[in-house]
């Protein structure tokens, strides 16, 4: 039930983390958009545990294998299906979670709703769950890029107490935030949070961090009134990470603490379009894109799961102490920047085919128009361009 999302280009991930595999199934990308192993595995591989001293130890090669849905490099039009195999569990580390709640991990509460749970490293709670997002959102991306130019760049901005400085996302480049062991574009401040990182590790602990986002060439329109808002569907996305537990879009919280007079972005028109002079709505207003890159930020808790010992309760509702055991990040946030952009692209992906199908309703033919709309000339001549 609560394992698909999206209404028109939607996925459905299935999987537990210590099962045979992981994956998703993609349904509604638009045929002849080309697509491959290899560019899906480039944005797992940002993703796969393993990268260091400050992520978890556990190795996991995370190959992707396209099962359905493409053929000669191209999309079909068919459902996709993703599958990547677990290579590296070690079940018998989590022995003591078959009785005991990991205090701050959805244990407890996965037994309270089903009264049964596969404790083996979290079963679907885990964040390897989010591999199939990342590899459908890999896939909207390439959607995206195709059809209105639009690119994502996430980045962490905290860890801890330790702030990096906003960049100048004018400049900055994905290969500038994959140079830094913790995701951060500037240099001191990544020494900073890596130090962070090693030194809860070493004490047994976890610790925080926020992680930003930044779109450009966002198609306007987006977003539909009421409850399917633009700003809403990318709160639900973002909170449906794991370990996520805030969200804030342009000025976020410190819109509180300002007057209408500042907060308000000041419109102008250019060249037949309009933009604002500044960005403090985060490119959407009303819950509909204006046009302007869309700015937004995440925050993820300490990992749940530390080996410094804790109180907590057992299934015979027994008090005890738990040192928990298996490989786990000592900081979630640092493996989170994909996950934060796929979602986002699986978001812009349906509404944006959600709108282009609302201007064709309510003429003649629609369901022919929506058809000539995805598969019209201009989409293809740009997706032969493509290198």
């Amino acid at each position: 039930m609560s394992s698909s999302f999206g209404k028109i280009f939607s996925v459905t991930t299935w999987g537990e983390s210590h099962g045979p595999a992981v994956g998703a199934v993609l349904d509604g990308c638009p045929a002849g958009l080309p697509i491959s192993e290899e560019m899906i595995q480039a944005e797992l591989n940002r993703r796969r545990p393993g990268q260091g001293k400050v992520t978890t130890a556990r190795n996991e090669k995370d190959t992707v294998k396209i099962l359905s849905g493409v053929f000669e490099g191209k999309t079909t039009g068919t459902p996709i299906s993703f599958v990547v195999m677990n290579e590296d569990q070690h079940s018998n580390d989590y022995a003591d979670i078959a009785k005991w709640y990991r205090p701050g991990h959805a244990d407890l509460c996965y037994d309270l709703k089903y009264g049964f749970r596969d404790y083996r490293g979290g079963g679907r709670s885990s964040a390897r769950e989010t591999i199939g997002r990342v590899a459908a959102g890999a896939v909207a991306k390439a959607f995206l890029k195709v059809v209105a130019g639009t690119e994502f760049l996430s980045w962490v901005a905290s860890v801890g107490e330790i702030d990096c400085p906003k960049p100048d996302v004018s400049k900055l480049t994905l290969e500038q935030i994959e140079a830094s062991p913790v995701r951060c574009p500037d240099e001191d401040a990544s020494k900073m949070m890596e130090a962070t990182i090693l030194e809860a590790k070493s004490n047994g602990d976890s610790v925080g961090g926020t992680v930003s986002l930044y779109i450009k060439n966002v198609p306007v329109a987006l977003g539909e009134p009421v409850f399917d808002r633009l700003d809403a569907l990318l709160a639900q996305a973002m909170l449906s990470i794991p370990a996520c537990k805030g969200f804030e879009i342009g000025s976020g919280f410190a819109a509180a603490r300002m007057r209408g007079s500042i907060h308000n972005d000041k419109i102008y028109a250019k060249d037949n379009t309009y933009h604002t002079c500044t960005n403090n709505a985060g490119g959407s207003l009303g819950g509909i894109s204006n046009g302007e890159p869309i700015y937004c930020r995440m925050a993820f808790k300490p990992t749940a799961t530390i080996s410094k010992p804790q109180d907590t309760a057992g299934r015979g509702y027994e008090n005890g102490e738990l040192a928990a055991k298996g490989r786990h990040d000592p900081c979630v946030a640092v493996r989170a920047p994909v996950i934060v952009e796929s979602m986002a692209a699986l978001v812009l992906a349906d509404l944006y085919l959600q709108q282009e199908r609302n201007h064709c309703l309510g003429t003649e033919n629609a369901k022919a128009k929506i058809e000539a709309l995805i598969q019209n000339q201009k989409t293809r001549e740009a997706i032969d361009k493509l290198p």
